[in-house]
């Protein structure tokens, strides 16, 4: 019943005078609300399709591969797993510091309409995000909290937009795949194995089919996302005495005279482990060269978090609090781990990554390649993890058909980050720090994958040059 009469009222709503790009946007959310099962539901249904499918297509297919492909994922991916606890975990406790937490309410203080709150948070979420994609899912989720304490929004619609930076993660600084390739020896440097050197971040991160679409996007998507505004009659807004109630500060407690209280508040202590962390991260970029790869960037986030949160006790209950917001990717991340098994082991990636190949030519191989990506993103959302099963593919038909080997790198990656806006995986995060379902956000997401498919698309088709 509350199914038709929501499509009742986007009915009578129809000549409200919005734009046509709020009443698509205002379906979508209705269809996503109604339509689109719990993340976990999700994942648990992708799960028995990608068997379905390998049992169906792939050349390893059988019910007994299936399931050791499937047993065998499940616990490969543990350690990658417990690095993306840690990077939301060290992130979210930076955020929550003192000194960046006043920044971002100073930041949110700086608009006064619904609009311009969007804008301004696809801004320093895309920023964020570039710089590294765990930092910019935390500080994007809390500055949209913090601007819905002040500002009357569907809370929705502000989380989309909190999402929406996550866009161009992989296309910036922490994105795996393109820093796999610039590190000497790492086990995912295909390109390295297969050509005898890697590709260097100027070849694509720094490259112009990346750096042009990104600023086409940076200025695009704030300006887009204005004219997605929900009606007052379709908006949802946030309780945000709710807000205030959650994000008051626990005093950390004088203690009760022990010694145990003395060290749990003893600075020192914090201040020793930022000086021997910073030793270490020092010689391993002294005996590997500089690099910001997934545990460099952890490593920084933990001691700066140490250092601006200063006293033990206060980053552990700012740990205790990240801690919460990884609940639903632990219990996700082992049934995704299944499914790149299953992809893997049986064969059906390499079965949709040739589908797209045999046509290809070395002019439109990082099209395709990217087109590719977007499908199998939807089975398997972890960057690592992803590369490991297109990669082996990509490149020795990049390299056959002397196209480029950088840009069927970052087809790759930027075709991840485009289905990452409609796949909720790494959605669930930003989802817990804000509070709100999945299903009221996807519906905004889907003006952003539309931008974004179409954007990127033209940079693979007219932007990456032959080898």
């Amino acid at each position: 019943m509350q199914g038709v009469q929501a499509a009742a009222r986007i009915q009578e709503r129809g000549h409200d005078g919005r734009s046509p790009l709020a009443r698509i946007t205002t379906f979508s959310v209705y269809l996503f609300e109604n339509v689109m099962p719990d993340p976990y539901v999700f994942a648990v249904m992708l799960t028995f399709a990608t068997a379905i499918l390998a049992f169906s297509l792939a050349p390893n297919g059988s019910v007994a591969h299936i399931a050791s492909a499937w047993y065998s994922g499940v616990f490969n991916i543990l350690t990658f797993a417990f690095q993306v606890v840690l990077i939301l975990v060290t992130g979210y406790a930076l955020a929550s510091a003192p000194l960046v937490h006043s920044v971002l309410a100073k930041c949110a203080s700086l608009v006064a309409t619904a609009r311009s709150a969007v804008s301004l948070t696809i801004v320093i979420g895309m920023i964020a995000s570039w710089i590294n994609w765990g930092f910019g899912l935390v500080i994007a989720g809390l500055l949209a909290r913090e601007i819905a304490k002040r500002v009357r929004v569907d809370f929705g619609w502000l989380v989309a937009a909190a999402y929406t930076g996550f866009v161009i993660s992989t296309e910036g600084l922490s994105g795996s795949i393109a820093l796999s390739q610039a590190t000497p020896g790492s086990a995912l440097n295909l390109a390295e194995k297969m050509t005898g050197h890697g590709l260097p971040l100027t070849e694509t991160v720094f490259a112009r089919f990346t750096l042009v679409p990104v600023i086409a996007l940076f200025i695009l998507l704030p300006i887009v996302f204005r004219f997605t505004q929900p009606s007052p009659a379709d908006s949802v807004l946030v309780d945000s005495e709710r807000l205030h109630a959650e994000d008051q500060r626990k005093q950390v407690a004088k203690g009760d005279g022990t010694f145990g209280a003395y060290l749990d508040r003893a600075w020192v202590l914090n201040l020793l482990l930022v000086a021997g962390g910073s030793l270490a991260l020092g010689l391993q970029w002294r005996q590997k060269g500089f690099g910001l790869d997934i545990n460099s960037v952890i490593m920084i986030f933990l001691l700066l978090g140490l250092v601006l949160h200063w006293r033990p006790v206060a980053y552990v209950e700012a740990i205790k609090n990240a801690a919460r917001v990884t609940g639903p990717m632990i219990l996700q991340y082992p049934l995704y781990g299944g499914i790149m098994g299953i992809m893997t082991a049986t064969g059906l990636a390499g079965i949709i990554s040739k589908a797209f190949l045999a046509f290809s030519t070395a002019r439109t191989l990082p099209f395709w390649t990217y087109i590719s990506s977007l499908f199998i993103t939807f089975f398997v959302p972890s960057g690592g993890g992803h590369w490991a099963i297109q990669g082996p593919f990509v490149l020795p038909a990049a390299m056959s058909l002397h196209a480029s080997l950088a840009g069927t790198t970052m087809a790759v990656a930027i075709g991840e980050s485009v289905a990452n806006m409609i796949q909720p995986f790494f959605a669930l995060p930003i989802l817990a720090i804000a509070g709100i379902s999945m299903r009221r956000m996807m519906g905004f997401m889907l003006i952003t994958f539309i931008i974004a498919f179409l954007v990127f698309g033209m940079s693979m088709l007219f932007l990456v040059p032959r080898a």
